[in-house]
């Protein structure tokens, strides 16, 4: 019979190597978060702060989702709900960029998913988020027509056509790929004799087409390295220039990135393209420092209010730093090679927030005199030019202090 001294001892080692549950909801901390994240299928993370309010009211939500889920789905590596403690684990919480709290942050297969959870806090509706991430994205054909109708909806889609065997290690790394980038790109897959004609005897392929029109492009690295495939894959999947609604507007303000924005009239075509291929052509290596983004001017209509603008004035160009709106001078000029890039050289040498403090230089000072003097000459108003910028609009997008513990950040 096991001593009581000994039955102490083993119950503190469990201690020490098992995740602590309080609850059900796990506790995560240095000595199990890695292992913990990369052993399961979903894992939906509350970053918290024992002294925040709203991490209080979450609390017994949490655990309570915790336990749903653990019945609902209690095979081992399936789906956890945890929590991190972002004051005793602040390498954890910088990690994953934490600027307020509560955030509910998911992660697949290890992979953080860009999207967060911001839906209702209930854990029924949690439970069900849980439950949707644990489907199956990955559609699959049943004859080439159905690639052809597949590329015809012209969405980002990745393709991948495996042998007989659907189990492959090259095939789970897509579908664990899938899983995290499933909002941002559909995933279409064939098997077996199907597809045998679109790729080599006893090899896989992996393409990806983003419209009808384009070609493929085929993933030319090692389909068993899933870090290689999942690098290739994002960047094809989340595109460089993102469209803003009113839908996505709060995660994109959450990232913190200055927004460099095209307000377009939405019956025009033309604007759109110009723009992402100016971004893709002279500003990718600022993909790091600010957001590219479209936005409907209708829509948006209360943005263009606050810089002077309507309907009429589209399209045009701003940067929101979220302190202040900064309008780009002169759309007609957004071909003329290294505009733009100078435009936003301005924004982080300060030189556009300093204009907002003490005017404009004495080179645009004058030219601001010409046009004013130009216009009275001419028996009309004088032009004068606002140098005065408004007020950032899409700050006031992010995240509702009336939701969350917002913590103070730094802004441009």
């Amino acid at each position: 019979m096991i001593s009581t001294r000994w039955q102490i001892i083993f119950c503190g080692i469990l201690a020490l190597i098992l995740p602590r549950i309080e609850g059900n909801a796990i506790s995560l901390d240095s000595s199990n978060f890695n292992d913990t994240i990369s052993k399961n299928q979903v894992v939906l993370l509350n970053f918290y702060a024992d002294w925040c309010r709203f991490s209080q009211m979450l609390s017994p939500i949490w655990d309570e989702l915790a336990t749903i889920v653990s019945k609902k789905f209690p095979e081992p590596g399936k789906a956890i709900i945890a929590k991190v403690d972002c004051e005793q684990q602040q390498e954890i919480a910088s990690r994953y960029h934490i600027t307020k709290y509560p955030t509910l942050k998911l992660l697949c297969n290890g992979q953080l998913v860009k999207k967060e959870y911001r839906g209702p806090r209930t854990a029924e509706s949690m439970a069900t988020f849980v439950e949707e991430q644990l489907k199956d994205p990955i559609i699959k054909i049943e004859s080439l027509d159905d690639i052809k109708k597949a590329k015809e909806e012209n969405k980002r889609t990745i393709f991948g056509y495996f042998d007989a065997s659907g189990h492959s290690a090259q095939y789970q790394n897509l579908q664990k790929i899938s899983q995290a980038l499933k909002d941002d790109c559909k995933f279409v897959v064939g098997i077996g004799d199907i597809v045998k004609q679109l790729r080599p005897p006893g090899s896989a392929v992996v393409t990806f087409s983003g419209s009808a029109s384009d070609e493929d492009d085929t993933f030319l690295g090692d389909l068993n390295t899933y870090a290689e495939l999942l690098v290739w894959a994002t960047d094809r999947c989340i595109p460089l220039v993102r469209e803003i609604t009113f839908g996505n507007a709060e995660e994109l303000t959450e990232e913190g990135l200055p927004f460099l924005i095209l307000f377009h009239d939405p019956v025009d075509d033309d604007s759109p393209k110009q723009y992402r291929a100016v971004i893709e052509r002279e500003l990718v290596d600022h993909k790091t420092k600010v957001n590219f983004l479209i936005a409907d001017g209708i829509q948006f209509a209360h943005p263009l209010h606050h810089l002077g603008k309507s309907r009429s004035d589209l399209p045009l160009i701003a940067i929101d730093s979220f302190r202040h709106m900064y309008l780009f001078k002169d759309y007609s000029r957004i071909n003329d090679a290294g505009v733009l890039r100078a435009f936003l050289d301005d924004l982080y040498s300060g030189k556009l927030h300093k204009e907002f403090h003490y005017g404009p230089t004495d080179e645009e000072q004058l030219s601001a005199t010409i046009q004013q003097i130009a216009g009275e000459r001419a028996g009309g108003e004088a032009v004068r030019r606002v140098t005065t910028p408004p007020e950032s609009t899409f700050k006031k997008l992010g995240p509702s202090p009336n939701r969350y513990t917002l913590l103070q950040k730094e802004e441009l």
